[in-house]
């Protein structure tokens, strides 16, 4: 426990920032949650993160960050396009979001100074990062240094998942006590649709491949 502390935790509602959110509530005195919308084809996150965040009883907001939408062209924000299934080979699946987690963080950093918060917790992983470039440990380890210059504060940008595959997040969710809740009750889904979700689109795929790696090596070990 960090007494005396209080954190902002980038809250999509999906598998991995709801886990973050629990290890944060685990870690901190204060959370707050900061949900965007920014024109994705999955918008309905949004209704599911304020929904998980007041069962916890922690502040939530959603902040407009529509402009993402209208500086590249991507999967995620324009519907016409069929989403890469797999990721093509020597460049970024058509889901990466050009810029979409610096805008996050710059936007969290923001409102976390408002509030006089200094951690800020967000679920990308570099383990399991579909190859998106912000997701990286180096690309946190950066805009951290550059946000708090920009601002002359002493933010500690957390990454609870950074090391972690999905099996080994879903253990985490497990040890926290929250297995059930993410499983059920989070979307992870592009297409939009909570728990197991589609089943196809990328998200999906790891989300659900991570979820039967998990049970099968806890099942082995309880044999």
């Amino acid at each position: 426990m960090q007494n005396n502390q209080s954190a902002l935790v980038l809250f999509s509602g999906g598998q991995d920032s709801t886990t973050c959110l629990y290890w944060a509530i685990k870690r901190f005195n204060e959370v707050r949650t900061l949900c965007f919308t920014y024109g994705q084809r999955h918008s309905n996150e949004v209704e599911v993160a304020r929904q998980l965040a007041a069962e916890v009883n922690v502040p939530f907001q959603s902040l407009d960050a529509s402009v993402i939408s209208q500086l590249a062209d991507n999967s995620l924000t324009n519907p016409a396009l069929i989403m890469d299934e797999e990721k093509p080979a020597n460049t970024y699946p058509n889901t990466f979001v050009p810029g979409r987690n610096l805008f996050f963080l710059t936007f969290g950093a923001v409102i976390a100074r408002t509030h006089g918060i200094k951690n800020i917790v967000t679920g990308v992983s570099q383990a399991d990062y579909s190859g998106y470039p912000d997701c990286r440990d180096t690309f946190i380890r950066s805009t951290n240094a550059t946000l708090n210059l920009a601002m002359d504060e002493e933010f500690i940008i957390h990454t609870p998942l950074m090391w972690l595959n999905k099996a080994e997040t879903w253990a985490l969710a497990d040890e926290l006590g929250v297995f059930e809740i993410v499983k059920n009750k989070t979307l992870t889904c592009y297409n939009g649709i909570i728990a197991a979700g589609c089943g196809h689109c990328p998200s999906c795929k790891l989300r659900n491949e991570g979820l039967k790696e998990y049970e099968r090596n806890k099942n082995g070990k309880n044999a």
